[in-house]
């Protein structure tokens, strides 16, 4: 097949042109930029600003020449607006109602599976390929999604929101192998410019950021306080309560408070109406816990489960599965019976539901049900 590969300057896309080179196929590799610091107004928490170079423009050059070695053509698009218009603006829109999203799912779907097919098809490809750790499995007329080989790297997760069309145009190379063996073909074929790079991290196509204070570009900082929820005290002070996470630990600032700090203090609720943020002392406190939630924005990508049925559930990546049962509620809303209490379950975050190692799909969590 004529394949298009979605080149990113890493490792895995490297790798994975090369094993459908080696299958045979007549590949090409594409480099998608989506983001531009200066344009976007990408200053504060950016280390990266004063850098003589753009991080995109040095993957670029990496790319470049991976696909030099590999001899193949490497193409460019850009999808800055796209990607401001389809995944940022949802992201920031996401932290002023004080949920936390994922955008790197929003990102495969409307970017990497969206425009990027597009293109694809437009300039006679017949399939697209990426460097996820995933799987196709065609079945009985059907496409099916199916986590990769190594579980530690797996990212269906991130593929969550993808359509049956979009997994059914798609390759994934490293499907059946695992991270050590990308890394030693790659020294094989000595590329050197991907062969030991690090794995990319932080926000998709945006990298790495001092999070707060990236979020203070596009979202005003505001004082409030950080309450004891148990006793309603007032324990510490906060920028601005959009800015924490559920569950999250590091960089609350509170200290100081005999018998507790060594439990540490995590973020269990948030009031982004009143700028408050509530904690509680350990990571077994019973306000991180909850025994169901429900969820919308649902998408089934080969077929909707039947009711009542129970699956396994991802909350975040690379998170251990956990026993649902599913409850439909509403044409776009379920909800997940948990086999047992979980904790730091987050309104915003992916709810990915699994049959076996099929990834059936999922959606947004949108209310958790408490103790409290």
């Amino acid at each position: 097949m004529k394949v298009l590969i979605g080149l990113s300057g890493g490792v895995d896309s490297a790798v994975a042109a090369y094993l459908l080179l080696k299958e045979g196929h007549d590949v090409a590799g594409c480099f998608m930029r989506n983001w531009d610091a200066l344009a976007n107004g990408d200053y504060l928490g950016n280390p990266t600003i004063n850098n003589s170079q753009c991080p995109q423009e040095s993957d670029y050059d990496d790319a470049v020449a991976v696909a030099k070695v590999l001899g193949i053509e490497l193409l460019r698009v850009d999808y800055i607006k796209e990607y401001w218009d389809n995944v940022f603006s949802y992201l920031i829109r996401e932290y002023e109602c004080g949920r936390t999203p994922n955008p790197d799912i929003f990102c495969n779907k409307y970017i990497k599976f969206g425009p990027f097919i597009d293109f694809a098809k437009a300039h006679g490809f017949d399939a697209i390929a990426m460097g996820h750790y995933a799987k196709r499995m065609d079945e009985n007329g059907k496409t099916y999604l199916l986590k990769s080989f190594d579980k530690n790297k797996d990212q269906t997760y991130f593929l969550s929101q993808i359509s049956q069309d979009q997994v059914s145009f798609c390759l994934f190379p490293l499907g059946d192998i695992n991270k050590q063996d990308v890394r030693k073909i790659a020294h094989e074929l000595n590329l050197a410019s991907v062969m030991d790079k690090k794995d990319s991290t932080g926000i998709c196509f945006i990298g790495e950021r001092n999070f707060k204070e990236f979020l203070k570009n596009y979202i005003p900082a505001q004082r409030g306080e950080i309450v004891d929820i148990e006793t309603d005290r007032v324990i510490g002070h906060h920028e601005g309560a959009m800015y924490y996470t559920i569950g999250q630990r590091k960089g609350l600032g509170i200290g100081g408070i005999t018998g507790e700090v060594a439990k540490g203090w995590f973020v269990v609720k948030k009031d982004v109406k009143k700028n408050i943020v509530y904690v509680a002392s350990g990571n077994e406190n019973k306000y991180l816990l909850s025994k169901g939630c429900t969820v919308t924005n649902l998408n089934w990508i080969s077929g909707t489960p039947i009711e009542g049925k129970h699956v396994n559930a991802k909350f975040r990546y690379r998170q251990e599965d956990k026993g649902v049962t599913i409850h439909f509620v509403g044409k776009d809303k379920i909800r997940l019976d948990f086999d047992n209490d979980y904790s730091s379950i987050t309104p915003g975050q992916a709810a990915v539901l699994y049959d076996g190692e099929v990834c059936l799909g999922g959606g947004l969590i949108d209310e958790v049900f408490t103790y409290f």
